[in-house]
């Protein structure tokens, strides 16, 4: 099974994806982040003399899509997340399931400002994020075997593992 967990930044993919994979942690779980698969800066873009880390461009995706069939056909689920989870058709078409987490501008604004894991960040470039997000990380796709979570509540874990519905 191969899933898809698609949201804008600090809604809580990467510890979705953790929190799933250590509940199954008698099969065999794969997490792939996209953050592990993204260019090095001497090939990204800038604005305004910042990194723009918030396009799809910015992933290897070919290296990406390998790595997730490569993984499908090791392991029992093989959970997939990033800002641009939904963005590459090839890649749809592979999910089984997918979870949207859902992150109002307040809420993304407040964990932003307080995320320093990549030094503080402007205003101005947490807005570019917020901007990006709406127009790559949106889930465009037919909404059947579509979980939406409020990442803004705290989530209901067991409906996640009731929605995936694999067995231990």
């Amino acid at each position: 099974m191969i899933i898809g967990i698609g949201g804008c930044s600090n809604s809580g993919k990467s510890a979705l994806a953790e929190k799933i994979d250590n509940f199954f942690n008698v099969r065999k779980v794969k997490v792939l982040c996209q953050d592990d698969f993204v260019k090095r800066r001497d090939f990204l873009t800038e604005i305004n003399g910042h990194i723009d880390w918030e396009l799809p461009s910015t992933i290897k995706f070919d290296e990406y899509l390998n790595a997730v069939k490569k993984a499908a056909e090791k392991n029992d689920l093989v959970i997939c997340e990033g800002l641009f989870a939904f963005w590459f058709d090839e890649l749809n078409e592979l999910y089984n399931k997918k979870i949207f987490l859902k992150l109002d501008k307040k809420t993304f604004f407040e964990r932003k400002q307080k995320d320093l894991r990549w030094g503080k960040e402007p205003d101005w470039y947490i807005e570019h994020i917020r901007q990006s997000y709406l127009k790559y990380g949106q889930l465009n796709l037919p909404k059947e075997n579509t979980l939406f979570i409020d990442a803004s509540k705290n989530i209901d874990f067991d409906e996640v593992i009731n929605f995936i519905g694999l067995k231990l």
